[in-house]
């Protein structure tokens, strides 16, 4: 919508650079493009606004198929108004000079143009097709179709309409005819999945299988080895006991070859020490007898007088040692008489 102020009664109007504005004075064209900015009398002026964007139109319409089943089509129709000049001429897009808003609803008019036509297409092509090819085929036809009829349109060429594009977004029945339609779709999809289901715990099963006989023949190649251990353990224990017994033989041999040289060499020492005693007895007992001999001999060569004296040193060097002496009365009586009676004599 153009951009209209009021200025002393002078009107400025500012369109939009998608608009086209055509201002007639007098039945004169006076401005005649997109964008325009100028300032014009309300009294004498004819103002047109015509858009120069693409435009899109939503639309949705029931058709009946080949065996009579509704579907509803919603589809989306883009277009341009590509002639504004004509187009203002075969259509209403006045503008009020006060305001700027059209006077008429002009783009109403295109949509209703747009939609029959594309509806009669649409509706051409349903007519001369099944339910179920038109749920499988049926938007690429409407499609191609409703463009190709658009395209051949002469009205809108000749009012000025350039179609860009044509999308059909949905072509769907009736809900009881879907739910019915669905029906074994959905049955099939659950038999798919059952069966996959059961495909899944059939391979659940085939590898507990596999890994219990695994592990069963693993258990049994634990167990083979284990005997294989066994015995092994068994021929290393006896041949390691016959080691032991042959060097317990070889140890005990040279130890009584040991004790016997040791008793041997022990023997020798002793007949040795023996003979070295008996040799030191028979030398000691004989140096005795010289040393007695000897002692005899002296003593018999010295008088009475001497070996008294001799026997009372002997005695004497025998005695133990005396620190003193007590002499009781009745002793040194004694000894006193012994005296007198030894000097009478």
């Amino acid at each position: 919508m153009a951009d209209i102020t009021r200025r002393l009664g002078w009107r400025h109007l500012r369109g939009a650079p998608t608009a086209h504005i055509r201002h007639h004075r007098s039945g004169k064209l006076v401005h005649d493009g997109p964008g325009l900015s100028f300032w014009f009398r309300s009294l004498t002026a004819a103002l047109s606004e015509v858009p120069g964007d693409d435009r899109e139109l939503a639309m949705t319409f029931h058709a009946r198929t080949s065996d009579f089943q509704d579907v509803a089509v919603q589809a989306t129709v883009t277009y341009r108004i590509a002639d504004p000049a004509l187009t203002a001429a075969r259509l209403d897009f006045s503008i009020d000079p006060d305001t700027g808003a059209w006077r008429g609803a002009p783009l109403e008019q295109l949509g209703t143009l747009l939609t029959e036509t594309a509806q009669q297409h649409a509706l051409d092509v349903l007519a001369r097709t099944s339910l179920s090819s038109a749920l499988v085929d049926g938007v690429t036809a409407v499609r191609e179709r409703v463009a190709a009829g658009l395209a051949a349109e002469p009205r809108l060429p000749a009012t000025g309409i350039e179609v860009v594009a044509v999308r059909v977004v949905a072509l769907r029945p009736e809900p009881e005819v879907e739910r019915a339609l669905r029906t074994p779709a959905r049955e099939q999809i659950q038999q798919d999945a059952d069966r996959a289901t059961y495909e899944r715990r059939a391979v659940a099963v085939e590898r507990e299988r596999a890994i219990a006989e695994n592990e069963l023949d693993s258990r049994i190649e634990l167990a083979r080895r284990e005997e294989q251990l066994v015995d092994q353990r068994g021929t290393n224990a006896r041949r390691e006991a016959e080691e032991q017994a042959a060097a317990d033989a070889v140890r005990a041999q040279a130890e009584a070859a040991r004790t016997v040289k040791l008793a041997e060499a022990e023997a020798a020492r002793s007949v040795r020490l023996a003979r070295a005693e008996a040799e030191g007895a028979r030398e000691v007992g004989a140096a005795r007898a010289d040393a007695q001999a000897a002692w005899l001999r002296v003593h018999a060569e010295v008088d009475v007088a001497t070996l008294h004296a001799l026997t009372g040193t002997r005695l004497a060097e025998n005695l133990p040692q005396i620190d003193s002496v007590t002499i009781s009365p009745d002793v040194l009586t004694g000894l006193l008489a012994r005296l007198g009676d030894g000097e009478r004599a």
